[in-house]
């Protein structure tokens, strides 16, 4: 990382759940692990067809304090990150750095229009 990391917004991740549906199969909840500090950068958005609505899509570079693997605060690919009513799907976890102080997600904010 050349450029300094400003960790401004504080985002929550969550990791999925399954639980029964009471009628055989499984239904996805959502359970918070924790809050992070992390910088956000837009990377780029379009529109696609979503069938009966348009979806919006946003793509993000967020960076993060870095965590060791296994940690419960190190984000992973099926885990997404919340601000407010905002959700942001994970899609890439890399370290930002050789030392691993950083933490780079890559995510997708998907909107109804």
């Amino acid at each position: 990382m050349s450029a300094p990391v400003t960790l401004s917004r504080h985002l929550l991740l969550e990791r999925p759940v399954a639980a029964p549906d009471g009628a055989g199969g499984f239904s996805r909840n959502w359970e918070a692990l924790g809050v992070v500090w992390a910088e956000m950068r837009a990377r780029g958005g379009g529109e696609r067809d979503g069938g009966a609505v348009t979806l919006s899509a946003a793509r993000y570079r967020v960076t993060l304090r870095g965590a060791p693997v296994g940690s419960s605060l190190r984000p992973t690919p099926e885990c997404r990150f919340r601000e407010g009513t905002r959700v942001f799907a994970i899609e890439t976890v890399t370290e930002a750095d050789d030392l691993g102080r950083y933490l780079t997600c890559h995510v997708l904010e998907e909107v109804a229009t």
